[in-house]
C-alpha cells in the first residue's frame, strides 16, 4: 500500500451509529424505540436512493425529517412538533462507534490521508463529527451535497476523487453499508466492508469487498 493512500470513511453506519437515536426515542415512544430507529434509518436511505434516481434532490436533513414523519405515521406514535424538533437536533449528536477514533488515529500515524465521505449535509457533518471528537483527526469532509445527489451515484465517488486529488487505485472506501461498498467498487476503488454484526449479509452480486473487517481497528493491518 502506497504511503499516499486516501481513506474515505462513510459516516452514518461506519463512524457514527444512526441507531443510537433509540436512546432519545425511548423518551417519546417507549419500547417501540428500537423498531422506530430501524424503520427511520431504512426509510431515510430509501428516500436518498429514490431522489438520486429521480434527479429530484432534497438535502439529507429534509430526507431524514420526511423519513421521521413516515415512521411516526407507520407506528402511530403521534409525535408532537417539539419532539420532532428534538429528535432532529439529536441527530447531530449521534454516538460514535467505539472503534472509530482509534482507527482514524492509527491510519494518520502511518501517514495516510483520512477523510469523511458522506450523504450528510456539510454543516451537519461538521457538527456531528465535532460532537464525536473526530473532527481534528480528519484531513477533511466531503459531502455529496455539492453534486446534489447521493451514494451510490457514480458522480459522488468522482466528486470525492476530484475534491481530494486522489486516484482510484490509491483510494479506499470504508463503510458498514454494502450499497456504498458496491458503489465504490463500481467506481474502481478499493473497498473495506465493516461487518460489525456477524449475521449481516453482503448483497449476492458476485462482487466482494477488497477486505472485510469486524472492527475498524482491524483496518490498518488489513489493507
Amino acid at each position: 500500500m502506497s504511503m499516499n493512500t486516501t481513506f474515505a470513511f462513510d459516516v452514518y453506519g461506519t463512524l457514527i451509529d444512526p441507531l443510537g437515536i433509540a436512546t432519545t426515542l425511548r423518551c417519546y415512544v417507549g419500547d417501540k424505540a428500537p423498531a422506530f430507529a430501524q424503520i427511520w434509518r431504512d426509510k431515510q436511505l430509501e428516500y436518498l436512493f429514490r431522489r438520486a434516481l429521480m434527479r429530484v434532490y432534497r438535502d439529507f436533513p429534509t430526507c431524514t425529517r420526511q423519513a421521521l414523519a413516515f415512521t411516526d405515521l407507520r407506528l402511530q406514535t403521534r409525535l408532537a412538533t417539539d419532539a420532532v424538533d428534538t429528535l432532529m437536533a439529536k441527530y447531530l449528536q449521534l454516538p460514535a462507534y467505539p472503534d472509530a477514533a482509534q482507527s482514524l488515529a492509527r491510519l494518520k500515524a502511518r501517514g495516510h490521508r483520512v477523510y469523511a465521505f458522506s450523504n450528510g449535509h456539510p454543516d451537519d457533518l461538521r457538527s456531528l463529527l465535532r460532537h464525536a471528537g473526530m473532527d481534528t483527526q480528519l484531513d477533511g469532509v466531503v459531502s455529496v451535497h455539492d453534486v446534489a445527489s447521493f451514494k451510490p451515484d457514480p458522480a459522488v465517488y468522482q466528486h470525492f476523487l476530484d475534491s481530494t486529488e486522489s486516484a482510484q487505485s490509491n483510494t479506499w472506501l470504508v463503510s458498514g453499508n454494502p450499497f456504498d461498498v458496491l458503489g465504490a467498487d463500481a467506481a474502481g476503488w478499493n473497498t473495506a466492508w465493516v461487518k460489525r454484526d456477524a449475521a449481516a449479509v453482503f448483497d449476492p452480486w458476485n462482487i466482494q469487498p477488497t477486505v472485510t473487517i469486524a472492527d475498524l481497528r482491524e483496518l490498518a493491518d488489513a489493507v
